[in-house]
């Protein structure tokens, strides 16, 4: 069994049994704990199409709303893009 993180540990009532995002937090100290969370399942220093950041963020999150995951992502400064949106990259 691995260690809790503290941040999993904060963020435990937003997962569901499979340890996936069932909703997103309506207070932003919990968006922003959750982002960064998010942010940790992108490897530093790999470039992934856009189909690839959906399809990883799919399987972090259980509510359906994968584009509002990325757009946070890269609107907070935990992604950045090629300016057309074909790679992105963790910061």
């Amino acid at each position: 069994m691995t260690a809790e993180t503290p941040t999993v540990r904060t963020l435990r009532r937003f997962l569901d049994n499979e340890g996936r995002l069932k909703a997103w937090p309506s207070k932003l100290a919990y968006r922003t704990l959750a982002l960064e969370w998010l942010a940790t399942h992108f490897e530093p220093a790999r470039r992934y199409h856009e189909r690839e950041v959906n399809e990883l963020l799919n399987g972090l999150h259980a509510f359906g709303d994968w584009a509002l995951l990325r757009r946070a992502l890269y609107d907070h400064g935990y992604l950045d893009r090629e300016r057309d949106g074909s790679a992105y990259w963790r910061v």
